[in-house]
């Protein structure tokens, strides 16, 4: 469940993202028609985070994710609200918290993720897949001993400008444990049973593990190649949505 929000648009305008505005009641649903494991990723810190964490509790989440992480302050205060009736894991989204990734990995959190959309727009790359050739992503998932994701996944045989299969790769690469479907696996997922394509993602992701040490350093070159390429996608396609509201305003 996603009920991050506020802010969100402000801090993201002129970039191609997605802002979900799941509810208390959704949380409410999901919880009553399954026994799995269910997160809610909350607000950003700040004069709501003490409610919301109750009202997550209360609805029935296994644990909470707080995104926008930029001090170790605010997650222990996450922590002491939570109580231990829930899981805290946290999104590695700033500067800030690439900086203090090690001492954020001493608290007592269930997971670490990485947000590379987040992180771009606060480094100024367009490309978010940047942090991996630059570095920030094997810098970060070494400091975490607990389940650690990043990007995101779709079908196998999908991905535009970076190949879901070489995301894979990077992900048994890097030892991760999760991730989530990105935004265009809804896309890609069009007139497809997921009952069939979902096994398939996670038999690619066995495969990926399966892979001797050379073979994924293979496909760790052949992304660092697709990442450099994909540049001058992300800084058109980041262009041209900055462009739509002056073109939609002309129209109008």
């Amino acid at each position: 469940m996603d009920w991050e929000y506020i802010g969100k648009a402000e801090r993201q305008a002129g970039f191609d993202t997605q802002i979900n505005h799941d509810t208390l009641e959704d949380l409410r649903r999901v919880r009553a028609c399954t026994a799995a494991r269910v997160l809610c990723r909350i607000n950003a810190f700040g004069p709501w985070t003490q409610k919301e964490i109750e009202a997550a509790v209360q609805a029935g989440a296994d644990e909470i994710l707080l995104p926008m992480v930029r001090s170790v302050e605010e997650v222990e205060r996450v922590l002491e609200w939570a109580k231990g009736r829930c899981g805290v894991g946290i999104l590695i989204e700033t500067r800030e918290a690439v900086a203090i990734c090690e001492r954020l990995a001493q608290l007592p959190l269930t997971r670490a993720y990485l947000g590379l959309h987040d992180l771009a727009i606060e480094r100024r790359t367009p490309n978010p897949f940047r942090a991996i050739p630059d570095g920030i992503v094997g810098r970060v998932r070494s400091a975490f001993p607990i389940p650690f994701g990043f990007a995101g996944l779709t079908l196998p045989d999908r991905g535009f400008p970076i190949p879901c299969r070489l995301l894979i790769a990077e992900m048994a690469r890097l030892g991760c444990s999760f991730s989530f479907l990105r935004r265009s696996f809804l896309r890609d997922i069009v007139g497809r049973d997921p009952r069939m394509e979902i096994p398939r993602i996670l038999e690619a992701l066995r495969e990926a593990f399966r892979q001797p040490l050379p073979a994924r350093e293979a496909m760790h070159q052949e992304l660092l190649r697709a990442i450099e390429e994909a540049d001058a996608f992300f800084s058109n396609r980041n262009r041209m949505v900055s462009l739509w509201p002056i073109s939609r305003a002309r129209l109008s």
